[in-house]
């Protein structure tokens, strides 16, 4: 998270929303509606897998692109988080320039 925050630091037209576990992140995301979300796949208390089947079942979320950062990096891994819904599947260590890109791109896409 703090590699996360200091990239997202260099943004100025980013505001970094975080939350220490899986419930409170999908308390946070109802509340704020953010434009991405930046889902740990392995959170305390849920599953970023499981966090991520409750905003796509509610309405005011389903839209949101969220994007998975996970230690999981088998291509297993990666091809099942796509197919569950995640609008990328981003590992760890995380590249700079791809989740810069990755970031912008989610961001264009949720711009009306």
């Amino acid at each position: 998270m703090k590699l996360v925050e200091r990239l997202i630091d260099r943004r100025t037209d980013i505001k970094l929303l975080t939350a220490v576990n899986g419930s409170l992140g999908i308390e946070l995301a109802k509340s704020s509606l953010p434009d991405v979300i930046l889902m740990d796949i392995n959170l305390p208390g849920i599953s970023g897998i499981y966090a991520l089947k409750v905003l796509r079942g509610d309405a005011a979320t389903a839209h949101i692109p969220v994007v998975a950062l996970s230690a999981n990096a088998m291509s297993r891994d990666i091809e099942v988080g796509r197919q569950l819904g995640f609008f990328r599947y981003l590992t760890k260590p995380i590249v700079v320039e791809e989740f810069m890109s990755t970031l912008d791109l989610a961001l264009k896409l949720n711009k009306p």
